[in-house]
């Protein structure tokens, strides 16, 4: 008797143990992401340019940068950056979704980038998520007039993480 007690209460207690379940979320970009942007990440919201201490929205196809104490978002660059090569500057990835309100961190962690011209592009790589790519169907960036303004700006403050340039 004691063992058909103990088996039931074994089968009952596999029976109430629920199985595990696990949810997984991830996020890929990749088709959203410009030919000229680094490998290496399913995922970019942002690149952070050092050279030009500016940003690119991936999702909404613009540059954002500073001008006039405000935040532009542009489709282009200013003529100032009119020298500017982005398949050959530095990009950072920055998954945070407003980073210019942080730029004097950005600013500061990645000024030693500044210059660097060792990056792979997507548009020069093989890897097989970025068929699309090389195979010529990349995503075009439709220019549009529209031009926002951010007039939060950080390079006045510090928050302990640098200077003002």
């Amino acid at each position: 008797m004691k063992k058909i007690i103990l088996t039931a209460a074994i089968v009952l207690g596999f029976l109430s143990i629920k199985p595990a379940s696990a949810q997984i979320s991830l996020s890929i970009n990749i088709g959203s992401q410009p030919e000229w942007g680094p490998t290496g990440y399913d995922r970019a919201d942002y690149y952070y340019m050092p050279d030009i201490d500016s940003y690119y929205d991936v999702n909404a196809h613009q540059y954002v940068y500073f001008n006039n104490n405000v935040w532009i978002h542009s489709a282009a660059l200013p003529p100032r950056y009119s020298n500017y090569d982005v398949y050959h500057g530095y990009k950072v990835v920055v998954n945070e979704r407003t980073p210019w309100v942080h730029n004097t961190v950005y600013r500061t962690r990645y000024a030693s980038y500044r210059g660097r011209r060792d990056q792979t592009v997507i548009r020069d790589s093989r890897e097989v998520k970025y068929r699309n790519h090389w195979n010529g169907d990349t995503r075009k960036v439709v220019v549009h007039k529209d031009v926002r303004v951010d007039k939060h700006d950080d390079r006045h403050e510090d928050h302990g993480h640098g200077h003002r340039d």
